[in-house]
């Protein structure tokens, strides 16, 4: 973060890094011997930050830039760095090693009011000196959101967001929702000035328990707080029941892995009790605990310092036996109404209640229906899209970006009831899936037989079963077949060969041999890419790599939006890639003289690296400007 004159630079948020401060119009590293606590409290308040929390030099990396050459002499209280007095004397030289580096602590400028707990209530947020609500009318909030709010707060993981209805209307500061992740600085997101609104926001973090450095909220490091500070908690002091009420009280599914050291040892705190839940309690800190901690003076009356060493071990844990664990996500999604438990109208379970999902026409792709497919343990999602019924329904929305980032669905759901004529359809492979691929063609082949997925041998499997494959997931043709393509797998495998003449429409149609294999490699379980299916071309220029691209969508081949859609040469590069083309030189549009009717495609999908058809969506729309690519 910087000022005119005060600057720190290669930390890993704004209020951190190495302090730099201009001169002359040139900038200076500070010597650690010129700078105190009191200095430091000034650079912070300058910045807008909140007070120190670490001074210490080459924090940030040594530096061979110019040295500030006299000592600061703040009294603590001044506005800016530079008003502060400064020594007579000159410093020459000062080790790189010792160039001031400098961590404040994130402003206080964010809290949660009206709650049981400092980590739930109304959110707020100080701006230009003034507290206010945060809107939920224009910014609708979902849980990934509300998680940076929570780690700010230094409080658990979020568990909830709620709409506060306001009457009447109240001032509120608004946030932009794509602007809030971790590391940014919550008043930074604040977009213009402060409106009216008939909505507040309330949060609920868990205040007492979170897992940290997992790849979700439901994954991690189990840490307790007690005292205002976090713990880790020893694997033998933590069992199954421990560990159910905990998934419970975070908003997950039930433990899948509870193991030691799985997300890093830890030489922070442990917690000094046995946890004895019986499994059926809402929060772990309301079950029992062991009594085995040994206080301080009953140490004094052990007879020798072998003894003390002794006991002191017993409440002790190795920091490789920290409690790592995996929660499943929750019992939150399903599609109904269709022939399998694969394929339907997708309904959402929040606040108890089940609900469609709304989309718009600039909503859902077959990258978002794959997290879906995924946690409903179906194979991949070959087909989205909505039926319009005759009346308006209550339905919650989600939010598409936020699944294109990588986040559960649950994270991504807002809490803001919305009403709907229109269904979203969802049909997933039940039965095939490639997985751990770089696209939804690509991956390492999954058969499902009696609930259970099972690999493929590529012994068993062969050019022709390949193509059945790709056809049956709306892939092109089969491009690779090999043998742990995409990972080697401890999995079980399929234990018959499969006989597919090549034009089957879907792989368990298929002839099998009668033979039974009972053991497979796992360096040879098959991994299959297929070619991406021919459904992009570049029309009407002077060749097949440039001119107004088309798509080809439920067997209608039509322009691509370009009015509606912000194309850039990244998102064009998706395009050039798939035609086998150059690099994207260009990306324009050509001005109809009528609306007609295009399909859109989703830029932020293509910016995250899938593949064109992944990111269409499917509802074609009118637009009076279609899309031109010019590939190298």
């Amino acid at each position: 973060m910087m000022s005119d004159s005060v600057r720190l630079v290669n930390g890993s948020s704004p209020c951190s890094g190495r302090l730099e401060v201009k001169s002359n119009q040139s900038w200076s590293s500070v010597c650690e011997d010129d700078f105190d606590q009191q200095d430091a409290e000034v650079v912070c308040r300058q910045l807008g930050c909140g007070a120190p929390s670490v001074l210490q030099g080459a924090l940030c990396g040594e530096v061979e830039a110019p040295v500030w050459t006299k000592e600061f002499q703040c009294g603590g209280n001044e506005q800016v760095l530079l008003d502060c007095g400064s020594s007579g004397s000159v410093r020459n030289t000062c080790s790189p090693a010792k160039a001031v580096g400098l961590t404040c602590s994130e402003p206080d400028d964010v809290r949660l009011v009206e709650g049981a707990s400092r980590c739930n209530g109304t959110m707020e947020i100080k701006k230009h000196r003034v507290w206010l609500p945060v809107d939920n009318w224009y910014s609708e909030w979902d849980l990934r959101a509300a998680a940076v709010v929570c780690r700010e707060l230094d409080c658990g993981p979020a568990v909830y967001t709620r709409i506060r209805k306001e009457s009447p209307r109240i001032d509120v500061w608004r946030i932009s929702i794509t602007c809030v992740h971790p590391g940014s600085a919550l008043t930074e997101c604040v977009s213009g000035p402060r409106l009216s609104s008939p909505e507040s926001l309330e949060i609920t973090c868990s205040d007492l328990v979170r897992l940290v450095n997992g790849s979700s909220p439901c994954s991690g490091r189990l840490e307790v707080k007690s005292n205002q500070s976090w713990s880790s908690v020893c694997e033998d002091d933590f069992d199954q029941q421990d560990a159910e009420v905990v998934c419970r009280q975070l908003g997950c599914g039930a433990p899948s892995v509870l193991q030691g050291a799985l997300y890093g040892e830890v030489e922070a705190p442990m917690w000094t009790k046995e946890f004895q839940c019986g499994g059926n309690e809402r929060d772990l800190l309301d079950c029992g605990s062991s009594g085995s901690e040994t206080p301080a003076h009953l140490l004094k009356l052990l007879d020798s310092p072998a003894q003390v060493e002794e006991e002191l071990q017993l409440n002790t844990c190795s920091p490789a036996k920290a409690v790592g664990l995996t929660c499943s996500e929750p019992d939150d999604v399903r599609l109904v109404g269709g022939a399998s438990r694969c394929n339907g109208t997708m309904e959402i379970k929040q606040e108890e209640v089940w609900l469609p999902v709304y989309t718009t026409s600039y909503g859902w792709t077959l990258k978002a229906a794959a997290v879906v497919c995924r946690q409903l343990d179906c194979g991949s999602a070959v087909y989205t899209g909505f039926i319009e019924e005759s009346s308006y329904v209550d339905v919650w929305k989600i939010s598409t970006a936020c699944l294109y980032s990588g986040s559960a669905l649950r994270l991504c759901v807002s809490e803001q009831l919305s009403s709907s004529s229109e269904r979203l359809v969802i049909t997933c492979s039940d039965l095939v899936r490639l997985v751990n691929g770089s696209s939804l063609c690509s991956g390492r082949l999954e058969v499902k037989s009696n609930q259970s997925w099972s690999s493929v041998c590529e012994d068993d499997f062969d050019q022709q079963d390949a193509e059945v494959v790709c056809r049956q997931l709306g892939c092109g043709a089969p491009s690779v077949l090999q043998g742990a393509l995409c990972g080697e797998v401890e999995a079980p495998v399929w234990t018959k060969e499969f006989q597919c003449g090549g034009n089957e429409q879907v792989l368990l149609d298929c002839g099998s041999s009668g033979s039974v294999r009972n053991t497979c490699s796992p360096a040879k379980a098959v991994g299959l890419t297929c070619s991406e299916p021919d459904d992009v071309r570049l029309v009407g220029g002077a060749s097949r790599c440039n001119g107004t691209m088309e798509i080809k969508q439920q067997e209608v081949w039509l322009p691509v939006d370009a009015y509606f859609s912000e194309w850039d040469l990244k998102a064009a590069a998706a395009v050039c890639r798939q035609l086998d083309c150059g690099s994207a030189v260009y990306t324009g549009s050509t001005e109809e003289s009528s609306y007609i009717d295009v399909w859109k495609i989703s830029t932020a999908c293509l910016h995250s690296g899938s593949a064109v058809r992944e990111c269409v969506l499917e509802q074609y729309l009118s637009s009076s400007k279609s899309l031109v690519i010019t590939c190298s």
